[in-house]
């Protein structure tokens, strides 16, 4: 933060006599009701200009609902119309109010043409992270009025095998994940300067990742963690140097690892990324893949979620863009084919809620369209609502779902 306590308490004084209250009545006010919160929006210069507070070219941190409270999109298992479907749910989120996306980029073979296929014909000869930019489904859906864009991104540099870290990671190794984000995140600085923008490079589910499994009750070794806190690190490099290089304004790109395993940590001291390596990297962000606990209010259990949310609080450094504030919920959902209406209300208003009460930055429900069948022989493109599980906003049929108008309203709040 540029504004120390001291230099306000100056300005006071001195811009004071000068009658330059335009610039600190309201920072006054807060000041003396104790209230600082406010100072990590903005810093104000003599001439009265505005601008974001944090790292060099950032932006304003989310200050609205639906500039908080978005959707993923990937790999839907049905579509409506002709347009390709990258942009065709993130025009239906757009419609919804929403301000944040989170899409599948270039993650190992999890690529664009495999997880965005209905009406689209993708150039799959893209051999790195900044040449995707020039795909013109992307740089669409790159220019479309969203203000956070959340990307599961990983370097080209391993493409076919993304978690080799977990046999070990070389200095090169290293070196090349730090060079590849530094370039990526140096070209969207470059690109969306000016927009206000910010886009957050992150990875999926790693503590599945690090096991190898979805086994939940055999944890990942003390090597394999450590060997994640390395490559975490790596890539965390590479976008703080492209950002502290840059002079692009009204844009930024932060890193984020996500975790999915903590309530094993938290009442069993089982150690996962929480524990074992949160502590011991330097992170813009952590996401939480949630559903350990979020599903929690479906049976009675209306704490667990919130207590999750501050534990990871306690083990995540804090950061210089978000302070404290670094943990978001970058999945959640609770599918309509499989839990009752009740159900569905209590996981998705406690999930929203805390989310909102505890100050995340983001809220990310799963998802625009549902990407997984109720019977796995079921051809897709799925029509019938019955062959879905229900992770969805837009049903196959073409109806809004329950939780597609409790976001609504409360982006609307």
């Amino acid at each position: 933060m540029k504004i120390r306590l001291t230099l306000i308490i100056s300005l006071f004084t001195v811009l004071g006599a000068f009658g330059q209250t335009n610039i600190l009545g309201p920072l006054n006010g807060d000041f003396e009701q104790g209230n600082i919160n406010n100072w990590s929006a903005v810093e104000v210069s003599d001439t009265g200009t505005e601008y974001p507070l944090g790292i060099p070219g950032g932006v304003a941190l989310p200050a609205t609902n639906a500039e908080i409270i978005g959707s993923s999109h990937t790999r839907p298992i049905y579509y409506f119309g002709t347009e390709d479907c990258l942009n065709e749910g993130a025009d239906f989120l757009l419609g919804m109010g929403s301000k944040v996306i989170k899409i599948w980029y270039y993650y190992g073979n999890e690529t664009p043409d495999v997880m965005y296929p209905w009406n689209s014909t993708w150039d799959t000869n893209v051999n790195s992270l900044v040449e995707g930019l020039e795909q013109p489904y992307i740089k669409e859906f790159f220019a479309k009025p969203f203000k956070t864009f959340v990307l599961n991104v990983a370097a080209f540099a391993n493409k076919n095998n993304i978690y080799y870290w977990k046999d070990g990671i070389s200095k090169a190794q290293e070196d090349q994940e730090e060079e590849e984000f530094y370039q990526f995140t140096k070209a969207l600085l470059a690109k969306y300067a000016g927009t206000g923008k910010t886009f957050i490079l992150q990875m999926h589910e790693g503590d599945w990742h690090t096991r190898g499994n979805v086994d939940a009750n055999t944890p990942a070794s003390a090597a394999i963690h450590a060997n994640m806190v390395k490559w975490l690190n790596a890539r965390q490099r590479g976008v703080t140097k492209a950002r502290n290089e840059s002079k692009a304004p009204n844009v930024a790109v932060y890193h984020a690892a996500e975790i999915n395993i903590v309530l094993n940590s938290m009442n069993n001291g089982q150690q996962n990324m929480v524990n074992a390596v949160l502590p011991y990297t330097n992170l813009d962000l952590v996401s939480y893949s949630a559903y350990d606990s979020c599903l929690k209010p479906a049976w009675g259990d209306n704490h667990s979620f919130l207590d999750a949310v501050r534990y990871i609080k306690e083990k995540m450094p804090d950061s210089p863009s978000h302070g404290d504030n670094n943990v978001y919920i970058g999945e959640f959902g609770i599918p309509e084919n499989e839990f009752t209406p009740q159900q569905i209300q209590d996981v998705m208003k406690n999930t929203v809620n805390v989310g909102l009460s505890e100050n995340c930055p983001y809220i990310i429900y799963w998802q625009v369209y549902d990407n997984e069948r109720k019977y796995q022989n079921t051809p897709i493109p799925i029509h019938a609502n019955y062959e879905a599980r229900g992770f969805w906003l837009k049903r196959p049929n073409g109806t809004n779902s329950w939780h597609y108008n409790y976001l609504k309203s409360k982006i609307a709040e």
